[in-house]
């Protein structure tokens, strides 16, 4: 009962405002510590237990992230386009440095299958493609907001 409504909670006070599922997945796995995998987060566990917010947290990033793997892949990149966009940095930097760091790869959670996985990954990839191509540059993209 006490995981429930802490991922109510999650939700409503916090995963809403991000407003679409990539910036919801980076914060998510933001939370989780990278040397045992346990996720916390003081305001989670103030109000319910450090166990129930840990499941909390453990649940929504997992659903985020078959939530946001499952998405059309339209969506998918706008979604990475959103993100990227939201940064004060230059866009095709961010994309050489996710390119080479691969560092989308800590937002996949814990337990999660390896077909999913293989998706998200690929879905990153064609993203980051997509968003590199000239058309892109000429349609626009990247523009200051």
């Amino acid at each position: 009962m006490d995981v429930e409504a802490a991922k109510q909670d999650l939700k409503n006070r916090t995963l809403e405002q991000f407003g679409y599922d990539f910036a919801r997945l980076i914060y998510l796995s933001s939370l989780r510590d990278f040397s045992t995998g346990e996720y916390h987060h003081d305001g989670l566990a103030h109000s319910f237990s450090e166990s129930a917010a840990s499941a909390a947290l453990t649940t929504s990033h997992q659903q985020v992230f078959y939530d946001l793997t499952s998405a059309p892949l339209e969506s998918f990149v706008a979604q990475i386009e959103r993100f990227i966009r939201s940064s004060s940095k230059d866009c095709e930097q961010i994309l050489s440095a996710w390119e080479r760091l691969e560092a989308y790869r800590v937002t996949v959670p814990s337990d999660c299958d390896e077909v999913t996985i293989a998706l998200f990954r690929s879905n990153v990839k064609i993203a980051m493609a997509l968003l590199k191509s000239p058309r892109s540059v000429q349609e626009g993209k990247f523009q200051p907001a």
